[in-house]
């Protein structure tokens, strides 16, 4: 007899196949989990959560903080992250109307562009700290190589390239990060869809409430549209960027003394040896900061003295420089060219243009050689054509052996030597035109050099003592007291090292201009500091001084605060005008 079949047993009312399949399988057969970090997961479900969340939260102030983060250091206080960005709000509404994988896309591109922002912030802190001005996107990329090589100047090679690839993986991981919690929010938003929406739209009434009614939370506005305000600010600076080029390439075209004939040209100044002088960050708070101006003043002081016994008298007056705490070549530009060259781009055009730069005004005069000294040049120099010289001397065309000073190639006081040296003391068939630049003042002023006897400077060996025995710029460069301090004696050396070399070389027939390039940065000079800087004229004919009498200027080294202020690219007019030049304008 066979057996009778097998009958299943019905299911059990309002059993689930998930029981069923429990009750189906024996305990010590459960279907293993696969993974560690997911077994791990499995047996500590109460840590996964506070991890999750923990992430979550930390994903939301990565975010917020980006959106409501502002673009000055003094602005970066608590109360400016207690406000309601509308971005946040905007966000929220996009990611719970959007399809899972468009989500995710604009998610990923938005925190992508968030992060960028962000870097685009801490670099206009960065720019506003030191060069008093904003970050240009379209220009200032260039300049972050000069960055780097001032760190490799100031602080070594080593800890330059440790530097750029830290701050390269940081901006990657940035954006990185910055992406994973965008995603991370909008899908959070979506698990909580209804809640979310109830959040968002009360959260839109109250912003729109508050920015009505102009509320305000620990002295900010409650409604905020930071981000927003950010784009427009860096958009508007691309704009304006591209609109000013074309128009200063009309400008560079118009010029007062450009069609003047050779002979017309700074007929009064004929038979003197004319020396050009920029102080590298010689500004106005040197003379009036009560950190630096005690020692500074006591300086202009005593060297106006020894030039006077010496039979030389100045006059000197204000410059408001095109440029603020760096790039120099700017404020040289514009002193040279009577342009107004702020930024990379205007410098650019003007070096290809055919400008009269008041330098080359003297060589196309014919009745002066014309040479320029920069210790600062480290390669090709192509400048050199728009500023009329017939030869430059680099820093390595200028005979030193002995250490850099940080930035600073070598100290001013050898600098000005070998000018004597190779160029100045040499006898030649015309007057002497000069371009010098001093660069003892370079920040970060530590080590700052020691003036020497003028006998014993040789190839400049004995500075190896002198710059071992001073302080490092890690010693002071994170302290702005001590960096004012250490600047103002950085200008005491130049001026002193300069006014020297002319008490010592000079002749009846020398006339120096010197003034400053532009003020030091911010944590030095101050956060609401002017642009001006110092300007002088030295000579011991008194003619050249009496050409210049309805300027004003106050006698002395010393401009009074009172003194005229001009701006800088006015200087090359004046000048021209006052030593008899007749102006011819050449149109574009």
């Amino acid at each position: 007899m066979s057996d009778p079949p097998h009958r299943v047993s019905p299911v059990r009312k309002g059993l689930r196949v998930t029981d069923i399949i429990a009750e189906s399988t024996p305990a010590e057969a459960e279907v293993p989990v696969r993974g560690r970090s997911a077994r791990w997961r499995a047996a500590h479900p109460k840590a996964v959560r506070i991890v999750g969340r923990t992430v979550t939260v930390l994903a939301a102030v990565l975010v917020l903080g980006a959106l409501l983060m502002p673009n000055t250091l003094p602005a970066l206080q608590p109360n400016r992250f207690t406000r309601i960005p509308a971005e946040a709000i905007l966000g929220a509404a996009v990611a719970l109307a959007l399809p899972r994988m468009p989500r995710r896309v604009v998610a990923v591109l938005s925190g992508v562009a968030l992060g960028t922002l962000t870097v685009l912030n801490l670099l206009d802190m960065g720019f506003v700290d030191y060069l008093g001005r904003g970050f240009n996107p379209v220009l200032d990329w260039e300049l972050l190589d000069d960055a780097q090589a001032y760190v490799s100047d100031a602080m070594g090679p080593t800890v330059a390239t440790a530097a750029t690839v830290g701050v390269f993986v940081l901006v990657l991981l940035l954006l990185g990060l910055m992406a994973l919690a965008m995603v991370r929010l909008s899908e959070l938003l979506v698990a909580h869809r209804r809640t979310a929406t109830r959040a968002t739209l009360v959260s839109a009434t109250v912003w729109v409430a508050c920015s009505a009614l102009g509320l305000q939370l620990f002295g900010m506005p409650v409604a905020s549209d930071r981000t927003a305000n950010a784009v427009t600010i860096q958009a508007r600076r691309v704009m304006d960027t591209l609109r000013d080029e074309a128009a200063f390439a009309k400008e560079t075209r118009s010029d007062t003394f450009g069609a003047t004939p050779p002979d017309q040209l700074l007929p009064d100044l004929r038979g003197k040896d004319v020396i050009f002088t920029f102080i590298e960050s010689y500004g106005r708070s040197a003379i009036e900061d009560p950190v630096m101006a005690p020692g500074v003043d006591a300086t202009l002081k005593a060297r106006t003295a020894a030039l006077a016994a010496a039979g030389y008298h100045a006059r000197s007056g204000w410059l408001t420089s095109a440029t603020y705490g760096g790039s120099s070549w700017l404020g040289h530009s514009t002193t040279m060219s009577g342009l107004w060259i702020d930024n990379q781009q205007r410098y650019r055009t003007v070096m290809a243009s055919d400008h009269l730069s008041l330098t080359k005004a003297f060589k196309k005069s014919g009745a002066w050689d014309t040479v320029g000294v920069m210790p600062g040049i480290q390669k090709g120099w192509p400048e050199q054509a728009y500023y009329g010289l017939d030869k430059v001397y680099n820093a390595f065309q200028l005979g030193y052996q002995g250490p850099k000073f940080s930035w600073s190639t070598m100290p001013d006081q050898y600098a000005l030597e070998a000018f004597q040296r190779q160029v100045h003391g040499k006898k030649r068939d015309k007057p002497l035109m000069s371009e010098v630049i001093l660069t003892s003042s370079h920040q970060p002023w530590a080590p700052i050099p020691k003036m020497v006897d003028w006998d014993d400077l040789g190839d400049g060996s004995l500075f190896d003592a002198v710059q071992k025995a001073g302080r490092k710029p890690s010693d002071i460069i994170s302290d702005s007291t001590e960096s004012r301090e250490e600047y103002g004696k950085s200008i005491q050396y130049s001026v002193t090292a300069l006014t020297e070399w002319l008490e010592r070389y000079g002749t009846d027939d020398t006339v120096l201009v010197f003034l400053g390039d532009h003020q030091p940065i911010a944590r030095v000079s101050g956060d609401h500091a002017s642009r001006d800087v110092p300007v002088s004229i030295v000579a011991k004919d008194p003619k050249v001084l009496d050409k210049v009498a309805d300027w004003n200027w106050t006698d002395g080294l010393r401009p009074a605060a009172d003194a005229p202020v001009w701006k800088m690219s006015a200087f090359r007019d004046r000048f021209l005008t006052a030593y008899g030049s007749t102006p011819h304008p050449s149109e574009g």
